[in-house]
């Protein structure tokens, strides 16, 4: 029912399917190499033909798909979706947990995306946040130095943001999401 649920849930598989339709082109057209990648984010804008158009629409949907997984969640929390109903074997609380997860590594795919081009807002912002990661205890300065590749912020740092945007993060939401849409299903939703 729109009323109820506004399809939030569908807006954002739709949304999840624009981003990986828009960006199987920008894969081919990107290249991830310290020196290269800026100049090749410039040559999708302003040389490949509907370059600008394919780049814009992945980058939107993109915001939009962190809204409105965000929104989701907030939509679910509230109407109280996550409790079990009366139906046998019902794991609605876990497919909570899987939903936030979800959240989780859209606002990481968002962020590693965000670093591609490879210029100075990127950097500062691999800088700030592998920072804040290091700041974790224990395993924080492991983790900073597992996601730059090393103890400074260089080719290897794009090379390891690129492959989680591209490959790591997209598969584990694929999977996910394929469990979530079958726990809603069999729960009932």
């Amino acid at each position: 029912s729109w009323n109820y649920s506004f399809w939030l849930g569908t807006v954002s598989a739709a949304l999840l399917f624009l981003l990986v339709l828009s960006g199987l082109p920008l894969l081919f057209l990107y290249i991830p190499s310290v020196e290269r990648a800026y100049a090749s984010v410039k040559d999708i804008e302003y040389v490949i033909t509907f370059g600008s158009w394919i780049r814009a629409v992945h980058r939107i949907s993109a915001h939009l798909m962190v809204a409105a997984v965000f929104l989701h969640l907030v939509r679910v929390f509230l109407t109280g979706a996550y409790k079990n109903g009366t139906g046998q074997n019902q794991k609605r609380e876990w497919n909570w947990v899987i939903g936030v997860a979800m959240l989780l590594l859209t606002l990481f795919l968002s962020f590693t995306g965000y670093l591609l081009p490879w210029d100075q807002l990127a950097y500062w912002a691999v800088t700030v946040g592998t920072n804040i990661a290091s700041s974790v205890p224990y395993v924080g300065p492991a983790t900073r130095e597992l996601l730059i590749g090393g103890r400074t912020i260089e080719q290897a740092t794009l090379i390891r943001f690129y492959v989680l945007h591209v490959l790591f993060l997209p598969m584990l939401i694929g999977v996910l999401f394929g469990y979530h849409m079958w726990r809603v299903r069999k729960d009932g939703g």
